[in-house]
This record gives structure tokens, sequence and C-alpha cells, in this order.
């Protein structure tokens, strides 16, 4: 049975080499071969390409170096243990504690970040409302909005992945609320039931080296209008309101937008969307890609427990009281003294 796998695996690599496809991206293995095609995604121990007929499951162990192809800009790896695309990431290996993933990317246009990272986009539903988010590895944990979840525990993921013509939907429904910090508006949540499923993930940028009129975009589904992209530049980096800094764009951030990520345009994450002025247009607000690392590494801090009435959920002031007049028994009491 290992024989015909080792075979069939082999014949897929000569068939490889022989066909010479427009896409750049290229493994090269140890025993030599070239493998060219699309790279997808990485699991722990595989790396996913499609070839054009087919989707390749590699094992990592026998993969020599990545030759991935970013825009016009090529990204050598040298060894299997890279990110999602190939990118090459500001630590070598980065600690599997770590929960999100960061990378050095060129720049390049608006388009081809939509097409490289719209998929990291998801949108989160409750019955109270809707909003987005954003896959920040493999694993399935995702970043959005507090007020997005608050008081909710019936979560559903809506993951849209390319298809032959168009998007295809992916609805998940086993969430878990994993963190969340409402004085930030941050939360962090797990699919549970993503089982094999692929997904693509989205580069966390930093806040130091994004600049006042730089240009940015965002993706989400305002008023459930699904994959909406928007556009503008940073109209300033540290807006202060309530003790708290916050990005300040130009771009339309509407209801709905809220717990999606806003990207520069090497396609890094450098802002959570989450507050947007309807009536006011080129007035959007998002939280600073660094307050969601924090966030991120100090987790155990924030850490959901559905059985403590203080995490997650917020109570109700009871009703003033209609009848203002002083009660019977206040004036019987006066009356005794």
């Amino acid at each position: 049975m290992l024989k015909n796998k080792n075979s069939n695996y082999l014949c897929a690599v000569l068939l490889l080499c022989s066909c010479a496809l427009c896409r750049a991206d290229t493994i090269v293995l140890k025993e030599g071969q070239s493998l060219t095609g699309d790279i997808l995604a990485e699991k722990e121990t595989f790396v996913y390409m499609d070839i054009g007929v087919e989707v390749l499951k590699i094992p990592k162990e026998k993969i020599l170096e990545y030759e991935y192809t970013f825009g016009e800009s090529t990204l050598q790896i040298k060894d299997a243990n890279v990110n999602m695309f190939g990118a090459e990431t500001d630590e070598p290996v980065q600690p599997p504690s770590q929960l999100y993933r960061t990378a050095s990317l060129p720049k390049t246009t608006i388009e081809k970040c939509v097409d490289t990272f719209s998929e990291a986009v998801v949108k989160v539903s409750s019955p109270a409302g809707m909003g987005s988010g954003f896959f920040i590895n493999e694993q399935g944990h995702l970043i959005t909005n507090y007020h997005v979840i608050e008081r909710e525990t019936k979560i559903e993921v809506t993951v849209f992945q390319k298809a032959k013509d168009g998007f295809e939907k992916k609805k998940f429904k086993k969430v878990k609320i994993e963190a969340i910090n409402p004085f930030i508006d941050l939360a962090l949540l797990k699919i549970e039931d993503l089982e094999d499923a692929m997904v693509t993930y989205a580069y966390l940028g930093d806040i130091e080296r994004i600049k006042t009129g730089e240009e940015v975009f965002a993706i989400g589904n305002p008023l459930g209008l699904e994959r909406t992209v928007t556009n503008g530049v940073i109209s300033t980096k540290n807006r202060a309101f309530e003790g708290l800094v916050y990005i300040q764009t130009n771009a339309d951030i509407n209801p709905g937008n809220s717990g999606g990520p806003l990207f520069n345009l090497a396609g890094e994450v450098i802002g959570v969307t989450n507050m947007g002025y309807i009536f006011f247009g080129g007035l959007g607000f998002a939280i600073p890609i660094d307050y969601v690392k924090h966030f991120i590494e100090n987790r155990d801090a924030f850490v959901y427990d559905k059985d403590n009435p203080n995490t997650g959920y917020k109570y109700i002031q009871p009703d003033r009281r209609r009848n203002k007049a002083e009660p019977e028994s206040l004036k019987e009491d006066a009356k005794q003294e």
C-alpha cells in the first residue's frame, strides 16, 4: 500500500515537471524535482498546491525550499517552516504559542491584495446581529469586535472561499469564545468544527511602520453586503477617544464592517475596524494592531468563562420607579417619630 502511494506521488511529480504553468509559485523537493502552481495553504505537516488539474498534498519533510511570487516580487524560503503563501516571516519559526503570524510582504496594489487575502475575512453572525472578522492562523482562530458578539454565545462564522465561478460560502456553527476584552472592544474566537477545511489567514503588521497619508483598505460586510472593499488613507494614526488611541481613516466604515481588518498595501492587517459615522462619510476608526497583538499574547488574562457572569455579559439596570410619590411605609415611619 505504501509502495503504491509513493509511486503515485512520483508520477505526479514527473507530470508536474513536464508542465509549464503561468503562475510562478514553486516548490523544490529534496529529491530535485520542481513543482509549479498556486500555493494554497500550509498545515502542520503538509503544504497544499493547486497545479491546475488538482490540488496536491505535499509532505513538508520532502520540501527543500519555496519560491513564491507575490505581485512582481519573489520571496525565496529555504525551509518548509513558513506560513501560508510561503511569505518570509519576521521570525524564522514562530512559536506554536503565538497564535498570530507576521511577515515582511512587498507592497503592491489593492487588487492583488484583495485577490490574495480576501478569503481570510469572514462574516460573524449571532441572534443579535452580524459583523466581520478575520483569521489569524490556519487552526481557525479569528479576531472580531467584542460588541459583535456581546451577550451572545450562539455564534456562526461564514467563510468565503474561491470557487470556479466566484465564491463559495461555508458556514461553521461550532464557534468557541476564547477571550474577550470589552474595554478595547476585541474578541478572540475559534472554529471548533473546522476539521480538514483549509482557511486563508491574514498577517499582522506593525503600527510603527505605518504613516499618516498611507493608502489603506477595509474588507467587511457593511449592512450585510458581503465581501465589500472600501479604500482610503490613514487620516491620523493616533486619534484619542476615552483613553484609547485609534487609527482614523477616510475609508468608509459602516455597521457590519465591525471586527473586520484594515489592510495596508502589503496585505498586512494594521487595525480592526470598529467605529464609523453613518451620516458623515470619511470618518472611520480602527483599533491599532498593537492593541490586538497585546490582547492575543495576554489572552489568558482575558479568557472567557461561560460560568462567570462578568465575562461577556452586562447586567441590565432595573427600570426607574414609575410612581415617584413617597412610599406609604415611609410616611408612617415619619409619623411615629
